[in-house]
């Protein structure tokens, strides 16, 4: 299980909120932590550890007026750490480029794919043919409903039609190279990861999948370990040191690398 560290960018601030509390209206979430460090910061601080394959995410649509504050945070860790880390948030066929060139070593495709309710394959072969398969990862972030998760967009405010299971799992890994999922219920709370979800994700372990979502313990991260066969990443956000939080940064790291 590898530790897969992150830098969530809104309204041109490195921060930690609670997920499902996300709006674009109005560019408000509920805030656990607000860095005075800006994002090249953080990505120099992974870039040091040599931590690779984390996560940069922009919270802010393109339609935000704070878009471009965050969009240029981004970029700052992207020229701190190219090649070390991931990028999400608006990215479709036409910008993809822009971050990859800009030294993200994959892009991160959600709201582009996933819209309406529907997979929206001819999009997802777009930005595929831009990329190409090794470049992308599929951000299948995800919220529960009675029957099981389904894939949520938009910052994570509108779920589609698209239930999370095995048979979607093998379908989409032939355009990816690696799954992002974010336990939307739980993410920033660090009350407990998503364990039925885990199990799911740990049972498939075809391709690289990074959990994110309620790691607020060292147990959890026991807990996810087991539960995930030892076949997913881990993201820890609001509950670590780094960000305020009670986990010692270096002791995650340790239990993860071990």
């Amino acid at each position: 299980m590898r530790f897969r560290p992150c830098i969530d960018i809104h309204n041109g601030k490195v921060k930690q909120i609670v997920g499902g509390t996300l709006q674009d209206r109005g560019d408000r979430a509920k805030e656990n932590f607000v860095s005075e460090q800006d994002a090249g910061f953080y990505a120099d601080f992974y870039r040091r550890d040599g931590l690779t394959g984390g996560h940069i995410i922009l919270l802010n649509p393109a339609s935000s007026p704070y878009y471009e504050a965050t969009k240029q945070q981004a970029l700052l860790a992207l020229s701190r750490y190219p090649g070390g880390m991931q990028l999400g948030g608006g990215v479709n066929e036409k910008n993809a480029a822009e971050f990859l060139n800009a030294g993200a070593s994959h892009v991160i495709v959600t709201s582009y794919v996933f819209k309406d309710g529907r997979i929206y394959y001819e999009n997802l072969e777009k930005v595929m043919r831009e990329t190409g398969r090794e470049h992308l990862v599929l951000d299948l972030s995800c919220r529960k409903k009675e029957d099981g998760y389904y894939i949520v967009t938009d910052r994570w405010q509108k779920f589609t039609d698209v239930r999370l299971s095995r048979e979607v799992l093998d379908e989409l890994a032939g355009y990816c190279d690696e799954f992002l999922i974010h336990a939307a219920d739980v993410e920033g709370k660090a009350a407990g990861i998503a364990g039925e979800l885990a199990s799911l994700l740990g049972d498939w372990g075809k391709i690289p999948v990074t959990y994110a979502g309620g790691v607020g313990s060292y147990t959890d991260l026991k807990l996810l370990r087991e539960l995930g066969k030892n076949r997913l990443d881990v993201t820890v956000g609001s509950a670590l040191d780094l960000f305020g939080g009670s986990l010692s940064y270096r002791k995650v790291l340790e239990l993860c690398e071990n």
